[in-house]
């Protein structure tokens, strides 16, 4: 009998075991690392993960279309709950994790810390939903926003008093009693002091500017100054919990102002809505389009809601997921032409995209300024009625007429 050959055949079954490892390892070195930093944690981890969810949805297409240039996308994710923490993960994502470049983040505390740290780096920062003016008034070279800005909101949130309010109410809107309550983060601040300068330029003089300490805000007395100036319109930029707390504060003082008006995020969940009950019915929200929107402005939305459902069982939380999806379907396709996600090409890239206004799932357009601000992107207004968010304003967005009033009763 011949001696078997044991040396050999352990050999090629070496090699077999190995060939999947071998093969996964070259995939890894071909692929593009991105980072992904949002709020994972925390009061606004349920927006950060709506937000990274649009993310996730234009990475999968880019990579079923091939990916960037030939690699496939590889996302990392890094959590950004405040600005201490966005600037640690931002380093990680950087150095150990090795991301060509990131995508962020909704809150502007933690994007306003971590693109400084990727421009020092050389690393370019996609943002997709942070609202700050400042975010993009820097002059970095590797950031680029997306998303409409603080002064946008202000723009559209005079326009629900003045173009909505005013005429549901037939009322002089300079005689309105308005305040401008917000949290005294760098969002709430933005906001309302965009709100308080297009206030200002279309001369509304009776307007009045509450600040207060999101972690520890007494909401009661701040009710109770609202109705003792006899306020008839509350524009409110705050944060999840201060939404539930401020209408708390309205259910036991028993008097509530005619309207209020919030500043997206929290306004924009189901869950405020749902936990809020009735009272919230009625109220309006400036904020990124949402899904009830009339098919010629957003051609797109209702396909990614589908799609959204498919991939993650449930229907979209906000309509955050779809502008982020938007945003970034966008600057992936610039790295495409980019071919890569190096800052200075892709700066480039970013520069020449030009979608106009319509040209995308959500009714926005793609053009950037040399800042690094899109200048097609603008927030619109919803009311909540019949338990859903729907678009009121403007009218070739609209699906219909405004209410001007709150509540069931």
């Amino acid at each position: 009998m011949p001696a078997i050959r044991r040396r050999p055949l352990l050999g090629a079954l070496a090699a077999a075991a190995a060939a999947p490892r071998i093969a996964q390892a070259q995939a890894q070195a071909n692929e593009l690392r991105i980072g992904a930093l949002f709020p994972f944690s925390g009061t606004l981890a349920q927006l950060g993960d709506e937000s990274f969810r649009g993310l996730e949805l234009a990475v999968e297409d880019r990579n079923a279309a091939g990916g960037v240039a030939g690699r496939q996308l590889r996302l990392v994710r890094g959590d950004a709950a405040d600005q201490a923490q966005a600037v640690a993960e931002s380093r990680r994502l950087m150095t150990t994790e090795r991301v060509a470049a990131i995508f962020g983040t909704y809150a502007s505390p933690p994007s306003f810390a971590a693109t400084q740290v990727a421009e020092v780096q050389g690393i370019a920062y996609l943002e997709l939903g942070a609202l700050s003016d400042s975010i993009t008034e820097r002059g970095l070279r590797g950031v680029f926003r997306t998303c409409p800005r603080a002064a946008d909101y202000g723009v559209v949130s005079v326009d629900a008093v003045q173009e909505v309010l005013a005429p549901a109410w037939g009322v002089d809107p300079r005689a309105l009693r308005i305040v401008l309550l917000h949290e005294d983060g760098l969002d709430g601040q933005g906001v309302a002091a965009a709100q308080e300068a297009e206030f200002r330029r279309r001369g509304f003089a009776q307007v009045e500017r509450i600040g207060y300490a999101a972690r520890s805000a007494e909401f009661p007395p701040l009710v109770q100054r609202l109705r003792g100036a006899g306020t008839e319109v509350v524009l409110h930029a705050g944060r999840q919990n201060d939404i539930l707390l401020f209408f708390r504060g309205l259910e036991e003082a028993g008097w509530r102002p005619r309207m209020v008006v919030g500043a997206g995020g929290g306004y924009s969940l189901g869950d405020t809505a749902r936990a809020i009950g009735p009272a919230f019915e009625g109220v309006m929200n400036v904020d990124v389009p949402q899904f009830a929107i009339s098919d010629t402005f957003a051609p797109g939305a209702a396909a990614f809601a589908e799609a959204y459902k498919r991939r993650f069982g449930a229907d979209p939380r906000s309509g955050h997921s779809l502008s982020n999806f938007v945003g970034a379907q966008a600057c992936l396709e610039a790295m495409q032409r980019a071919g890569g996600a190096e800052r200075d090409r892709l700066r480039t890239a970013l520069l020449a995209t030009d979608i106009p206004e319509g040209g995308t799932a959500n009714g926005w357009g793609l053009r950037f300024d040399e800042r690094g601000q899109n200048t097609r992107a603008r927030p619109l207004l919803m009311q909540w009625q019949g338990g859903r968010q729907v678009t009121i304003f403007p009218a070739d967005a609209a699906v219909t007429s405004p209410r001007g009033r709150m509540g069931m009763g």
